[in-house]
């Protein structure tokens, strides 16, 4: 077995047959991260290592000897993107030279998830700093001041993108089973499609975000980020573990009644049912502009898909066209982003001696060589352009905005009568409705080895369906991307 790029049922079944030990498989898994991340030149997606990691696989190999019965994520190597608390030995920093000292007291919710199913945490994950809302001077995605630049496995010359960079690129290069990432403005979607594997972003509110260093409460949230679609299902299902458990989000208040219901408590394996679409209406969002470097081969693949998804028996609906509404999300960052550090600062009762927004732009000034290679232009605007009170009408008009256009993504749902919007690019509407999307690699090009990808968006909490699309054209395709490294 090839450790580095099984995936959860293989390893289950490995254990299972006592062919490998869950110390075994995190040897593995250090090794990669000694040969081809942390070394000079190396990919630098993982910013620490769990200290601990060993004493946890040997802890659970004991347990191993006396039970076939192996929870969900039983001895599965996870990075956590270093925005997300864990209550141990690992620093939680948003990759910022400012929160290099923090320890988080206890666990975020969905690192409790993690451990209850019995997932290894083999470390933090390098990210975009401060999820890339740091500046907008140049800052390249991957970047951070704690953790360098996180490189694309693919081609070093192309984007990793972000800011869930590392969490993307440890996936793809074999250095971990699976990921977390969160998701701002496209931070979970951006960097899976550019690293060739499976990203998804759940709708607003069925996955916790107590304990994540924030940006925006009306956008932030985590999602899974693994190989295939099987693995990403199987982690969505620890990781939407209901809301009504867990603790507090910031900035107050439970978020299980987000749009009048709470998250439903489902089993999202039970859609990984074949290559069959028999009845599924899926809309067609065809790019009116495709990304500078696109090529012909990247719309010949697309083609191809929609041709074989039409055999599969799904029924196409083209030219669906979404209002660029999306634009007023970088107004609503910037009044809440304050609000929010401050708010996680004041709470999390961690080691570090930054309290609020200010005490990181003055330490990031005060060590300005280590901390600002690309300044702060934007924690600068959030401090001095915010009030802190959302009571700016620039704010609250862009709310009324953001509204109309979950009103309208509703309508075209509804008007098309299509069960999943299927995109050639990506683009921001999902994580500024709230609304689920998933990406998948459906090729790869030949000149600079860069994959092809696909996206989906689904109705509100129905990632169901998003899933059983996604998982079939995986099936079709029977496509398996690696890096060359």
């Amino acid at each position: 077995m090839n450790i580095a790029y099984a995936s959860i049922q293989e390893l289950h079944e490995a254990y299972r047959n006592k062919e490998l030990t869950v110390k075994q498989v995190v040897l593995e898994f250090l090794s990669r991260i000694a040969k081809i991340d942390s070394c000079e030149g190396g990919l630098k997606s993982v910013i620490e290592v769990n200290p601990d990691v060993l004493f946890i696989a040997e802890s659970l190999d004991r347990k191993l000897q006396d039970s076939d019965n192996l929870p969900p994520l039983f001895g599965i190597p996870v990075l956590v993107k270093d925005n997300i608390n864990t209550g141990d030995r690992l620093h939680t920093s948003a990759g910022s030279v400012a929160l290099g000292d923090n320890y988080a007291l206890q666990d975020a919710h969905i690192v409790e998830c993690l451990r209850m199913a019995g997932a290894v945490i083999l470390g933090k994950a390098n990210m975009t700093e401060f999820a890339n809302y740091m500046s907008r001077d140049g800052m390249p995605s991957g970047y951070s001041s704690r953790g360098g630049q996180v490189v694309n496995p693919y081609n070093h010359e192309k984007d990793p993108s972000g800011s869930s960079s590392g969490s993307a690129v440890a996936v793809a290069a074999g250095l971990c089973t699976i990921s977390i990432g969160t998701e701002t403005s496209g931070s979970i979607i951006s960097p899976a499609s550019n690293n060739g594997i499976v990203g998804i972003k759940p709708t607003l509110g069925l996955v916790s975000r107590s304990g994540i260093i924030p940006i925006s409460s009306t956008f932030d949230t985590a999602g899974p980020m693994a190989r295939t679609v099987t693995d990403a299902a199987i982690l969505l299902n620890v990781l939407a573990e209901a809301e009504s458990k867990a603790a507090p989000p910031f900035p107050g208040g439970n978020e299980s009644g987000i749009w009048g219901r709470a998250p439903l408590d489902i089993d999202y394996t039970k859609y990984l049912g074949g290559k069959s679409l028999d009845g599924i209406r899926i809309g067609l969002n065809r790019a009116k502009e495709l990304p500078e470097d696109a090529q012909e081969e990247d719309i010949a693949i697309f083609n191809n898909l929609c041709n074989l998804l039409t055999q599969a028996g799904a029924v196409l609906v083209d030219n669906i066209e979404m209002t660029p509404h999306y634009d007023t999300r970088r107004t609503i960052m910037q009044h809440e982003f304050k609000a929010c550090i401050n708010h996680y600062l004041a709470t999390a009762a961690g080691s570090t001696e930054m309290s609020t927004l200010k005490d990181i732009i003055e330490f990031n000034q005060a060590n300005a060589e280590l901390a600002l290679k690309y300044g702060q232009s934007l924690l600068l605007d959030s401090q001095n352009k915010s009030s802190g009170r959302f009571t700016e009408p620039a704010y609250l008009e862009a709310l009324l905005t953001r509204d109309k256009a979950i009103t309208e993504m509703d309508s075209i749902f509804d008007s098309n009568n299509i069960d999943i919007l299927l995109g050639q690019a990506f683009v921001y509407i999902a994580p500024f409705t709230g609304f689920p999307s998933m990406t998948i690699p459906i090729g790869q090009r030949q000149d600079n080895n860069m994959p092809i990808r696909a996206f989906f968006t689904a109705r509100r909490f129905d990632e169901a369906t998003m899933i059983k699309v996604a998982y079939a054209v995986e099936n079709i395709l029977g496509l398996c991307l690696r890096p060359a490294i």
